[in-house]
């Protein structure tokens, strides 16, 4: 098994750390869009980002998961582990809504159905039904907004909120492009850590 990547680690204004782990191998075909669909992942890989991941987790530190199974499962296992620590679902924390392209294959999606979604990043809606680009980066701002600063928070979540989480605590909150788009981020049950800021505006998020 390859040895976990430990963090990488992105500064923002602020005291507390997030920390992103990124759920273990999904139990689907490659080259498969997934999104939202609720896959299982694999249960002895799951286990072992858990045991890895507690080494290093600041004790007390709240855990939110995404409600997919994927990433339950993970939450679930690094509980088991440690029974002091608590689990919060946050909806928030999905994966990205690829719409009607979820369960096809990414070759098997028509280019210029691509195209067109890549043409205008920003506000397309991709899988015609799903979320578009800047809808998803609200959607993972606001939970970023509802975090304490002053304490370590996990979140057991997807590549694409990782990297959405990445952007704006560099302070980028929209992008028009998809080159703007990172395409780094943890591997399965791999994980990173942000540093939570602490200016807000009366909303919640950072100015």
């Amino acid at each position: 098994m390859t040895k976990l990547q430990r963090t990488h680690e992105v500064r923002s204004v602020g005291a507390g750390s997030l920390w992103l782990v990124r759920h273990a191998q999904p139990l689907i075909e490659p080259g498969i869009c997934y999104g939202q669909l609720d896959v299982p992942a694999d249960r002895k890989l799951t286990q072992s980002c858990a045991r890895d991941l507690l080494k290093v987790l600041p004790r007390g530190t709240a855990i939110s998961t995404s409600p997919l199974q994927r990433c339950e499962l993970l939450a679930q296992a690094i509980v088991g582990l440690q029974p002091d620590l608590t689990v919060k679902t946050d909806p928030k924390l999905q994966e990205m809504s690829f719409g009607q392209w979820e369960g096809r294959a990414w070759a098997d999606i028509d280019k210029a159905e691509l195209d067109g979604w890549t043409d205008n990043f920003a506000d397309d809606r991709a899988g015609s039904t799903g979320e578009s680009v800047r809808q998803f980066m609200t959607r993972v701002a606001d939970a970023l907004g509802e975090l304490d600063p002053a304490g370590d928070t996990l979140w057991v979540t997807h590549a694409g909120v990782i990297r959405a989480a990445t952007l704006i605590a560099s302070g980028i909150r929209h992008i028009s492009r998809a080159d703007e788009w990172p395409t780094d981020a943890p591997a399965y049950g791999q994980w990173c850590k942000l540093t939570v800021p602490t200016h807000r505006n009366h909303h919640g998020h950072q100015p």
